[in-house]
């Protein structure tokens, strides 16, 4: 089936919901999220996230990483690559409390690095060894600074 002009010419599809049982700011996270994958010059993005307490993050983190307890983000990456970020983020409200009161920022701030530590693992970036992890969050901090959040990571140290 050929594609018509119109269909062409059309921007590539750009998607980014953010959804949960917990009392926050979804859309500010959506439009913040957004800004970071522009800011990430993404031109192609179809981004979920799921907000989940610790008892359902631990669920999620036991059936598709084999590993016990609650976490950040599980990101499932459905095949990004330079251009386009294709993924299914889980980010846990629970730790993203505990962490905001420590760090001292609001808790959309916490949960938005940890939307933002998923795109970058969908990108390319990984934190396995000591240099990699310092890398990655100096990168963090570039897109929240560089999207009018500031840092979060290099100012909780």
């Amino acid at each position: 089936m050929e594609e018509s002009k119109e269909q062409l010419d059309q921007p590539p599809p750009t998607n980014v919901t953010v959804r949960g049982d917990v009392d926050i700011d979804y859309k500010w996270l959506e439009n913040h999220t957004v800004d970071s994958l522009r800011f990430l010059q993404k031109a192609d993005y179809e981004v979920s996230v799921r907000v989940v307490c610790d008892a359902e993050m631990s669920e999620f983190h036991s059936k598709h990483s084999g590993v016990e307890g609650t976490t950040d983000v599980l990101t499932f990456d459905h095949g990004s690559d330079e251009q386009s970020v294709c993924a299914d983020l889980v980010i846990c409200f629970d730790v993203a409390m505990r962490e905001s009161k420590k760090r001292n920022h609001p808790v959309q701030n916490e949960l938005l690095l940890y939307i933002v530590h998923g795109i970058l693992h969908c990108i390319g970036f990984d934190d396995h060894n000591e240099e990699d992890h310092k890398q990655m969050h100096q990168e963090e901090d570039r897109v929240l600074e560089g999207i009018g959040v500031g840092s979060i990571w290099s100012s909780s140290k």
